[in-house]
């Protein structure tokens, strides 16, 4: 009997996938439980609609990270820090630094987590940071330490 899996079921498969399962595995467990539903018409085009809608916000989410990388390569974000001697500056710039400096100075909102870096960075000087944006959308953004 062929299924749409309402929820990820390990072993068995990943939500919205259509799978051959026994009639007594469907009837008995994965009806019951609320797990899958019969792959009739009706549900094989409601989960092909399902599809499109997914692709299509994905094509416009994929389109605004690349606008946001485009604009992120153009810009130089100056980051002021209280510096030592021999340009050593006291603590470090976390990725967490860069966000908020990068919204208050550019409105440009971007989640801390999606900024690669290695380590904070420690010392003064011009800085090539990656930002993952979107799944294979990449934007490079140069952050320009100095001291106050």
């Amino acid at each position: 009997m062929k299924v749409i899996l309402k929820a990820d079921i390990k072993g068995v498969g990943k939500k919205d996938e259509v799978i051959n399962a026994s009639d007594g595995y469907a009837r008995n467990f994965l009806f019951p439980k609320n797990l899958a539903v019969e792959a009739n018409a009706e549900n094989m085009s409601k989960l092909k609609a399902k599809q499109d809608s997914n692709a299509f916000k994905k094509s416009q989410e994929k389109e605004e990270a690349e606008k946001v990388a485009d604009k992120l390569s153009k810009i130089l974000l100056k980051i002021k820090v209280k510096s030592g001697a021999n340009g050593k500056i006291f603590g470090g710039v976390s990725s967490k630094e860069i966000a908020e400096n990068l919204e208050k100075q550019y409105q440009i909102k971007i989640d801390k987590k999606k900024i690669d870096l290695k380590d904070a960075i420690k010392t003064l000087g011009t800085f090539s940071v990656d930002i993952k944006l979107f799944e294979g959308v990449a934007g490079k953004l140069k952050v320009d330490v100095i001291s106050e």
